[in-house]
């Protein structure tokens, strides 16, 4: 992000055009779509992509750099702008499942498993959501809106939960429709079923993102 504050206004509006298709064309084709077909959807010549992105994995880490600030961007949001810390939750789910993170993390994650332990952008970015995701799962339970037997980390696995769309379904319907259902078994409440297995701890979140 460093690099693209210190471009020139038509600079920077390139590379944002670049990120935006390729992230885009990961989503429909896999990170294996040629770099012209990049180009081309992001209205721009294909020099103008490399001078930005010497090679593809450059462009891989700057869609999940991209992916992570949005991610960041949005727990603060909710954070800061919802009544409590339930509805902060709910909605920083439901963005999770607008961003279409479960799929494209699919694609990305194995591309990106080593820069993640390695690097300290992209391991700081992911931190800033975990950190907002702990508290808001601690604070829901003691107001007693989130089920007790729920962990962090469940949460991180329903962050990145990928619904299958049936063609002619409108984007984003399907994953829209899921997340609500999971929303609604989240909530406290009498009646509620037992869940197998042991909820995933804070602890058991840091380690599992720690080691990539």
């Amino acid at each position: 992000m460093a690099e693209a504050q210190g471009l020139r206004a038509d600079a920077r509006r390139n590379r944002e055009l670049i990120v935006a298709a390729a992230r885009e064309l990961f989503l429909e084709q896999g990170v294996d779509v040629a770099l012209e077909e990049v180009a081309r959807r992001a209205g721009v010549g294909i020099g103008t992509l490399y001078r930005r992105f010497p090679d593809r994995d450059a462009l891989l880490h700057a869609v999940g750099e991209q992916t992570l600030t949005r991610l960041a961007g949005l727990a603060e949001a909710a954070w800061a702008e919802e009544p409590d810390a339930w509805h902060a939750l709910r909605r920083f789910l439901r963005g999770c499942a607008e961003l279409r993170l479960g799929e494209l993390s699919t694609k990305l994650d194995p591309h990106l498993h080593q820069p993640l332990r390695a690097g300290h952008d992209l391991r700081e970015l992911r931190q800033r959501s975990i950190d907002l995701l702990l508290r808001m799962t601690e604070r829901a339970q003691a107001d007693g809106h989130l089920r007790p037997d729920i962990g962090p980390g469940d949460l991180a696995l329903l962050m990145t939960l990928h619904v299958y769309t049936p063609p002619g379904l409108p984007a984003g319907e399907a994953a829209a429709r899921v997340a609500e259902i999971v929303l609604d078994g989240l909530r406290a409440g009498p009646g509620a079923t037992t869940l197998p297995g042991t909820a995933l701890s804070g602890d058991d979140l840091v380690r599992h993102t720690q080691s990539g």
